[in-house]
């Protein structure tokens, strides 16, 4: 899958084959068993919180405890991962999450934690995400030769671990105690920080970061706002948050489980996940002149998840229009991945990575809070019918923005 074309870092010293490195294995495998258990964390948090009595408000708030710290926090990842190297600041944090999920578990197996108990080690956990994920973006291009293809195959694996996550947390909360799910959650962390170790990176670009951190933080906003195509998507996607992404979970599980039922809403959702390996792997394939144009396209397709689900459709249509969403989205991550990792200088990665992982993020929350209240008010269909609206009239929006239409694919990598 990888081949083995090669190409020079940025220092001219070193070759990379085109995807499979060693230092790339291990990052794939880093990366494949922390979203395994990021994808059955949220499930095991919802049975163990609901289990203990505090309902879909002790739920709503532990999740959100998780949340909270990632958007106010994420700015200042990008500033430490320069100032002490992406590398440390990943390990650093599954260090941290190692302790606390092993703690999680412990209270759960031995006895009955409380609310407080729970939301502390949420936070912890979401703030450990803050310094993590900037250095995602910067290490992809240090340990691969061809970027597009390397997020492509992390996108499939982090599909089929979304995919399997879930019901893996189900069967071993059922099973056994959700404890146990956590207490898997800490070893998977435990093996990535070991994997972060492991690689051999070459010397990575040299960011000065003498001064005061705000100057820091201003830094990458400059280099942030300076590129119009790059804007311009975060403030679609941030509309997409309070209006699309946020919404759709709460009010499509709603309307699903109650006209087809939980096991239902299960197939409907696998099948987004499985859309999201097929686009994965055509991101493989497909090398598009003009990548975000061409992701722009792709991500019509998501309009069919929320458009389905407003209709009413039988189940069968709706697996078919959430195969296409998925894989639209999917294709889209993967050509605006390579896309920030091989326009934007290394120097500045880091910290461009924390504006642009923020501003997509910021405003989910904002519409998962208001989906409840805007569907009592006109309707849980009509909203997501205005979701399908508001998906269309966004991926157009991208396509009349002449620096996004008009960005072209680079190869490798710019250099320092």
């Amino acid at each position: 899958m990888g081949g083995r074309a090669v190409r020079a870092d940025d220092q001219g010293r070193r070759e990379l084959p085109a995807v499979w490195s060693r230092s790339f294995a291990l990052f794939f495998t880093a990366r494949s068993v922390s979203m395994l258990g990021s994808a059955m964390v949220p499930i095991a948090t919802a049975l163990g919180v609901g289990g203990l009595g505090y309902g879909p408000t002790g739920v709503g708030l532990a999740l959100a405890a998780w949340m909270g710290p990632v958007a106010l926090l994420i700015l200042f990842g990008g500033v430490f991962a320069d100032r002490f190297t992406p590398r440390r600041m990943m390990v650093g944090a599954d260090t941290v999450r190692v302790v606390t999920q092993a703690l999680l578990a412990s209270l759960f197996v031995f006895g009955t934690p409380r609310l407080w108990q729970i939301l502390v080690i949420s936070a912890i956990n979401g703030a450990a995400a803050a310094m993590y994920q900037p250095g995602v973006a910067s290490t992809v291009p240090r340990v691969a030769g061809d970027v597009q293809r390397a997020n492509a195959t992390l996108r499939v694996s982090e599909s089929i671990m979304m995919l399997v996550g879930p019901g893996v947390a189900g069967a071993v909360a059922g099973f056994v105690n959700v404890g146990v799910v956590f207490a898997i959650d800490a070893v998977g962390f435990a093996v990535s920080a070991t994997c972060l170790l492991l690689m051999r990176l070459p010397p990575g670009p040299r960011v000065v970061t003498e001064g005061a951190m705000w100057r820091d933080l201003r830094g990458g906003w400059q280099e942030f706002r300076s590129r119009t195509w790059m804007w311009s998507v975060i403030l679609v996607w941030i509309i997409f948050g309070a209006t699309l992404f946020g919404p759709l979970i709460p009010l499509g599980s709603v309307l699903v489980g109650a006209r087809l039922g939980e096991q239902g809403y299960g197939l409907v959702m696998s099948a987004s996940g499985a859309g999201t390996i097929l686009g994965g792997l055509l991101a493989m394939r497909v090398r598009p002149a003009r990548p975000l144009m061409a992701g722009a396209i792709g991500m019509f397709g998501f309009a069919l998840e929320p458009l389905t689900i407003a209709t009413g459709m039988p189940l069968e249509i709706l697996m078919a229009g959430h195969v296409v969403g998925g894989a639209g989205w999917a294709f889209w991550s993967v050509m605006w991945a390579t896309s920030i990792q091989t326009q934007v200088p290394p120097e500045a990665l880091n910290r461009v990575t924390a504006y642009e992982v923020g501003g997509s993020t910021l405003a989910v929350p904002v519409g998962q809070v208001l989906a409840g209240p805007l569907a009592e008010a006109f309707g849980a269909r009509e909203t997501l019918t205005v979701s399908t609206v508001v998906a269309v009239c966004g991926c157009a929006c991208l396509l009349l923005v002449p620096a996004v239409r008009r960005l072209r694919r680079v190869t490798a990598a710019v250099t320092a």
